[in-house]
């Protein structure tokens, strides 16, 4: 029989570990910025900027680590018919050791005006997503025999909606959301075969619930609050708070705590009123640390003005 290589354990391991930390066979990413991604966590977030707004985010999970979970999204959103709707789209790639996963959605926001600067919106998202099995990349010891585990490169599809709501207004929000209501699993035979298991079970709906407030605490100083909390039914609870403080509108500066988890330290730059630059470094507070060195998320997130229409003030969620 084969004998897989060192590097190959380290491989499979990084993918077990990562979908054990996770908790579900049901995949839902992990961000330290989250608030960046939104609506990967939200499609009542769609539209909620004055403008069309464009995030680029690229984490590297437990660097040094063999396998290690490496992920990149992109998102654009903007409002419609002068706010009253917004749209999204959603992209996302994420590679595990030889697992590929990839997400395509679309988000639609119904936005209703609570007050003069107030926001309650109702969202859908729909999308599909696809995970590609690359095993015949690993590298094995042969002895002459044939593993078809280690033979074929399977690829599966699957659809996938969620749903959500979301309060904002100038220094405040709040929104809960179940993000992807389809749990999609992929079965391994012994014989190389895959197949794919799809259902909408309750039992095995993530609900998210998010609250962010902004404090000012003198014209060169503002604190932004922020916390995640992600439920589902016979798992541990997860959240996630921080705290970032603005300096003179040009320097974000803080720190994230993920129960459990990692803490993280947060620094970015606002460039100018449309332009962010925003860079985490997570430590992880498991056995994990003692094999990688962290891990490293960077996001750029670009907010676009409408001709004839000028950004005035930054956008702080």
């Amino acid at each position: 029989m084969n004998k897989v290589t060192t590097k190959t354990k380290g491989l499979v391991i990084a993918a077990l570990l990562f979908f054990t930390y996770k908790g579900m066979a049901q995949f839902d990413y992990m961000f330290t910025q989250y608030m960046f991604n939104e609506m990967f966590i939200n499609p009542a977030y769609a539209g909620s900027k004055e403008a069309m707004s464009a995030t680029l985010l690229h984490r590297q999970q437990w660097v040094n680590f063999p396998g290690r979970p490496i992920t990149t999204s992109f998102s654009l959103h903007g409002p419609l018919m002068n706010n009253k709707m917004g749209l999204g789209l959603s992209v996302l790639n994420e590679r595990i050791g030889v697992l590929n996963h990839n997400l395509v959605y679309l988000s639609y926001a119904y936005r209703v005006k609570t007050g003069e600067k107030s926001t309650l919106a109702f969202g859908l998202m729909g999308g599909l997503h696809n995970q590609v099995n690359k095993f015949n990349e690993l590298k094995v010891n042969n002895d002459g025999s044939t593993d078809p585990q280690f033979s074929n490169s399977a690829s599966t599809i699957a659809p996938n909606f969620g749903a959500g709501i979301y309060f904002s207004n100038k220094t405040f929000y709040t929104g809960i959301s179940v993000p992807r209501m389809v749990d999609d699993k992929v079965k391994f035979a012994t014989n190389g075969a895959v197949a794919l298991s799809t259902k909408i079970d309750p039992n095995n709906f993530h609900y998210y619930f998010t609250i962010g407030n902004l404090f000012t605490l003198n014209k060169d100083l503002k604190l932004k609050t922020q916390g995640m909390i992600n439920a589902v039914q016979n798992a541990p609870l997860q959240y996630n708070v921080n705290a970032n403080f603005l300096i003179k509108e040009l320097v974000w500066a803080g720190a994230s705590y993920r129960n459990d988890s990692a803490i993280s330290a947060i620094l970015g730059m606002q460039i100018n009123s449309q332009f962010l630059v925003s860079y985490a470094f997570d430590y992880t507070l498991n056995s994990i640390q003692k094999y990688s060195q962290g891990s490293h998320e960077i996001v750029l997130n670009y907010l676009f003005s409408y001709k004839g229409k000028k950004v005035i003030t930054p956008r702080y969620f």
